[in-house]
């Protein structure tokens, strides 16, 4: 494969940022940018999405979904969506 290099120019502090993000998912900054060029020649679009950091209000939310999974307090599994359906008109 022959390569070319690409240059953009873009503020040191969103590089930075990029950069760290790229690391905490383990993949380098140039191989990134190189995914989303790939993307965007085969498909003709990016995606873009952001992952929520979370919370101290979605940590408590999942130690009490936690807890009520663990003491039963939950519906299902259900065997059809009919059967799922009338278990919450049940409510």
């Amino acid at each position: 494969m022959k390569t070319a290099v690409v240059n953009f120019k873009t503020d040191e502090a969103t590089k930075i940022k990029a950069q760290a993000a790229a690391k905490q998912i383990g993949i380098p900054l140039s191989n990134l940018l190189n995914a989303y060029l790939y993307e965007l020649a085969s498909t003709g679009s990016v995606h873009f999405t952001v992952s929520e950091p979370m919370t101290e209000k979605m940590e408590e939310l999942i130690a009490v979904a936690e807890k009520e999974i663990a003491a039963g307090e939950v519906s299902g599994p259900f065997e059809s969506l009919e059967e799922m359906f009338d278990h919450l008109d049940s409510l």
